[in-house]
């Protein structure tokens, strides 16, 4: 057996080789290529295939043997079958696979048997690997996208802070649509299907000393070696927040995840119990998990759980503050000599209680009025909602938020709904970089993630 290397060279490879290229657009190797040379990827590419001389003006080659240089990354987009042939080769030259392709233990007794033979090829020639029966890695730092869905389709985030590691390349492909869609970046994705070899303990065990990852979101279907887990998570969790959403949890979607990818769920109170002594903070549903890569994008994990409510509306506010109060996070009064300050300059008619009502009198400086004055009292994050009726709140509202929030050094999180012109008005805010919500359920799920999910 050959001893096998970290996975670094996945996040960071020189040169890459598909196996099974095609020009064929219905095939996915047309794709995964087109994708690969849309992201810019710097290094060789290889595409392999002995029925042609050249793809996409790249030399195409009958098998990866042929190829001289060392192969950081080779994707296979091959039936089953093939992929245990060519790997059952000369093959010496690859370091890692990612294995696009399905048709293993996800199909049942005989896909098991192929699994468990291709565990063996791969264990015995000290090849990494990823899949099969996954999408790959999406990585906006060094430019790889694997995946086999074109970007017209699933549009691709911008670099962002939070990296993502799932076993569903269709959760891989509706969050990175989602957060693109809602201006939050990503720095890597990795979609590692039914994980013969690398899973997700591999992942975090990089990403926990990556740079470009601030934070790191979990979609888990089942864990095979859960002392690894732990061992791994709890390294993480001491230098960046872990968020896991942990689905099959009751026996209808254990099923699903077993049909999928050949998960076998076990207790959810065992991963309740091993994400608590980890220090990873549980999210409970698809939504959470999107709010948390958001805010985390921006933010560093709140100090305490004291939250300073402002708004322009008063019923949108009580809404943020029943929604605080459900989540265990704290609303505290504003205290009295801060209240004799803001009244001195916020509208005559406005309410200084927590939440803020601001009234419809408001003007852009209100807002920053009341944040600096409300954040000398001790409050550990805001949540602002903006609603666009006032006349003469303007667009340049956002730039001065996010400033302030700069200087500040604690997180406002903006709460923003409504229709066409407000999602216009969002627009604007995060591309400043500040995270925006549309209802106050979800800005209240998102402060209560960097209040360490208050358990």
């Amino acid at each position: 057996m050959t001893t096998k290397e970290n996975i670094g060279f996945f996040f960071k490879p020189e040169s890459i080789a598909l196996i099974g290229a095609s020009p064929n657009p219905e095939k996915l190797s047309y794709t995964i290529l087109e994708n690969l040379l849309n992201m810019g990827f710097q290094g060789k590419i290889y595409p392999i295939n002995p029925g042609y001389q050249e793809i996409r003006g790249l030399k195409c080659y009958p098998n990866p043997g042929e190829i001289e240089d060392r192969i950081d990354i080779a994707i296979f987009a091959v039936p089953a079958s093939i992929v245990l042939e060519i790997l059952d080769g000369p093959v010496e030259n690859i370091k890692g696979a990612i294995i696009i392709s399905s048709g293993f233990r996800e199909i049942g007794p005989e896909g098991k048997e192929m699994e468990t033979r291709l565990k063996e090829i791969l264990d015995k020639k000290g090849i990494r690997a990823m899949g099969p029966n996954c999408l790959g890695i999406y990585d906006t730092v060094s430019n790889v996208d694997t995946f086999f869905i074109k970007s017209d389709k699933v549009e691709r985030p911008a670099r962002g802070g939070v990296s993502v590691l799932t076993q569903s390349g269709s959760f891989a492909a509706m969050i990175m649509d989602e957060l693109a869609n809602e201006g939050a970046g990503v720095a890597r994705v990795v979609s590692y299907g039914n994980k013969v070899d690398v899973d997700e303990s591999d992942c975090i065990e990089f990403l926990t000393d990556d740079e470009a990852t601030k934070a790191i979101a979990l979609y888990i279907e089942s864990v095979g070696n859960g002392r690894k887990f732990l061992a791994a998570a709890s390294r993480c969790v001491q230098k960046k927040p872990v968020v896991a959403l942990k689905v099959g949890r009751k026996e209808p979607g254990a099923r699903a995840a077993s049909s999928h990818t050949g998960a076998v769920s076990g207790r959810y109170e065992a991963y309740e119990a091993a994400f608590r002594k980890a220090g990873i903070i549980e999210v409970e549903s698809y939504e959470e998990l999107k709010d948390a890569c958001k805010v985390l994008n921006r933010y560093s994990l709140a100090e305490g759980k004291r939250v300073l409510i402002i708004t322009d509306g008063g019923g949108i506010g009580i809404s943020i503050a029943d929604a605080c109060e459900e989540a265990g996070l704290r609303v505290p009064e504003i205290p009295d000599e801060a209240v004799k300050r803001l009244k001195e300059k916020l509208p005559v008619f406005a309410s200084v209680k927590n939440p803020i009502d601001l009234t419809g009198s408001v003007r852009d400086e209100h807002y920053i009025y009341a944040l600096q004055e409300a954040f000398r009292e001790g409050y550990d994050l805001a949540i602002v909602s903006l609603l666009w009726g006032p006349p003469l709140l303007t667009p340049k509202i956002a730039e001065k938020i996010r400033d302030f929030a700069d200087s500040c050094g604690k997180p406002i999180l903006i709460c923003s709904p409504g229709g066409k012109f407000s999602r216009e008005m969002a627009s604007a805010l995060t591309a400043t970089g500040m995270p925006v919500f549309f209802t106050p359920d979800s800005a209240v799920r998102a402060a209560k993630v960097l209040c360490g999910g208050i358990k």
